[in-house]
């Protein structure tokens, strides 16, 4: 502490003054000390598995929420720990065993880890509600590529197949009619808005008031599941991930 406390010698020891003003703290820092290593330790009593899952957004979570609500009736006796970041950090914490699982579509899943596809998800135009588009059964690129403003989000937040239909609609585009969102929860609120459409990748749980999801054509379905390492699958996680394929199903 930088400073002398007691004073010694042969027959005594004695407080100095910061000393004496030290252990008016003193008995609360010993307290504090005592019920944390009581909580730690009863933490590791009870022996509760954490399950951790990583997402990249607040619609994915609507999926696991339900998955995880259905799996706490069955067994109570975990706890999770949900992160909620973007992709390339969610790979880190899966790789460094933070995490035991996340939502992925296939062709960003992680190479060491295990994949298991939950749905085929449509490529698909996000319109206002009240949108003359929002009627159709299916849309064209062309026929896209008439709305005044388009929203798209980061290259990397979206698979292969929505990036290639993004550039076709932004080809020969005014800067001016493109709006840059840096999330799919800012993209959908300005669609809902009825400032813009945009192409997304109808996974489950994406749905939002407001907005029509109508499938382009010509685009094929593309695979959305959830990663693993093969070292983290046990029981728990095992159904974990059979309760996100019904529920993706129903979706």
């Amino acid at each position: 502490m930088g400073v002398k406390l007691f004073k010694r010698t042969s027959k005594s020891v004695r407080l100095t003054r910061e000393g004496n003003l030290y252990t008016q703290y003193a008995g609360e820092i010993l307290r504090l000390f005592n019920v944390s290593r009581g909580r730690v330790r009863a933490v590791g009593e009870e022996q509760r598995r954490v399950l951790g899952i990583g997402c990249r957004n607040t619609f994915e979570l609507r999926l696991l929420s339900g998955a995880l609500a259905e799996l706490r009736e069955e067994d109570g006796n975990f706890i999770p720990s949900l992160r909620v970041v973007p992709h390339d950090s969610l790979e880190n914490l899966l790789l460094d065993g933070e995490i035991q699982v996340m939502p992925t579509f296939k062709e960003n899943a992680p190479k060491r880890a295990v994949y298991r596809e939950l749905a085929l998800c449509r490529v698909v135009c996000a319109l206002p509600e009240d949108s003359p588009l929002a009627e159709r059964g299916s849309l064209e690129v062309q026929d896209i590529a008439q709305s005044c403003f388009l929203a798209i989000s980061r290259p990397n937040a979206s698979p292969r197949a929505v990036i290639d239909v993004q550039n076709r609609l932004i080809a020969g585009r005014g800067p001016g009619s493109v709006i840059f969102c840096e999330s799919i929860e800012a993209q959908s609120a300005v669609i809902a808005a009825g400032f813009a459409v945009s192409v997304l990748a109808e996974t489950p749980g994406i749905q939002m008031d407001g907005v029509c999801y109508v499938p382009v054509a010509g685009t094929e379905p593309i695979s959305y599941g959830a990663a693993y390492m093969p070292d983290s699958r046990d029981a728990l996680l095992n159904r974990f991930l059979g309760l996100l394929a019904e529920i993706s199903k129903r979706e």
